[in-house]
């Protein structure tokens, strides 16, 4: 039977408050754990490697599963930067590079000589639709899409939004290409942009056009996934609000939602929506 199993950023339980301190990172394992979700997410780059490092003994203490999303500054960084995805036992490697060839021939080797890196570290590495990294923009994506068969992504697809100014209704061919990066998509990423934002507050009522986007796009990516992969394969989806500034604070640095309680609300978007494609498996049979 296939799974779903739900992720909890780091990265987005930072608070960037104007008063209040940051929790430790044992408080939000506790938290994070407590709130049932399967693991956690870090971001390292070389400069915080050793920093993550630290967090490595709470995934056993708390029963969480470790996913990683790498930052390589240069070519060279991404072998340590998967060491230590090993090391973590990540049960997903992400590649946000930040070497970014301008043509996609000139990308080609750099995704080449990563993929083999990871390979022979018995690694698989994903890489993420980013903005300000290799797959900044949905165009020169699905390029690499065509150029590289073997890569597999994991879709954030907020920031393709937000990149290409995407206008609502949206429209078959937009729904088309974004249905191309789902179908080589093998890890999911969670928040709701809108054409002139990368994280907009849930609940507002002038944003439940963009709520409605994207909980259809994250039912044809784990439709897509569901379809692509055996009958025992693990599907993650990470929960990924990101703190001040992608999210948005009033003249006093205050955030204007509750990014804790939206993460579990798009965590129950999301098995509501597996649950569905569950039995619209069923149906079929």
């Amino acid at each position: 039977m296939q799974t779903l199993e739900v992720f909890q950023s780091l990265w987005a339980m930072e608070r960037r408050h104007p008063s209040l301190p940051e929790r430790s990172h044992e408080e939000n394992f506790r938290l994070i754990a407590e709130a049932g979700y399967d693991g956690v997410c870090l971001d390292p780059s070389m400069a915080d490697l050793e920093t993550y490092r630290e967090t490595l003994p709470l995934f056993a203490k708390h029963g969480l599963k470790c996913m990683v999303n790498l930052f390589p500054r240069r070519v060279s960084e991404m072998k340590p930067l998967l060491e230590f995805a090993r090391e973590a036992g990540a049960v997903k490697v992400n590649a946000i590079a930040q070497v970014m060839p301008v043509s996609v021939a000139g990308a080609l080797p750099l995704i080449y000589r990563w993929l083999g890196e990871a390979e022979a570290m018995g690694l698989e590495l994903l890489f993420e639709t980013h903005r300000d990294s290799l797959l900044n923009d949905l165009y020169y994506t699905l390029e690499v899409l065509d150029a590289v068969p073997e890569l597999l992504l994991t879709a954030d697809l907020s920031h393709f939004v937000l990149e290409r100014e995407f206008q609502l209704p949206l429209s078959h061919r937009d729904r088309g290409l974004l249905q191309r990066v789902h179908d080589r998509s093998d890890c999911f990423q969670g928040r709701v942009a809108s054409r002139e934002q990368i994280q907009v507050p849930l609940a507002f009522p002038q944003h439940q056009p963009w709520v409605d986007l994207f909980r259809a796009l994250w039912t044809d990516g784990l439709r897509s996934w569901r379809e692509r992969n055996a009958a025992d394969a693990t599907c993650v989806f990470l929960c990924e609000l990101g703190p001040p500034g992608y999210a948005i604070t009033d003249a006093q640095g205050l955030e204007l939602s509750d990014r804790w309680a939206e993460a579990l609300t798009i965590r129950s978007w999301v098995r509501e929506i597996w649950s569905a494609l569950e039995s619209e498996t069923s149906a079929a049979q």
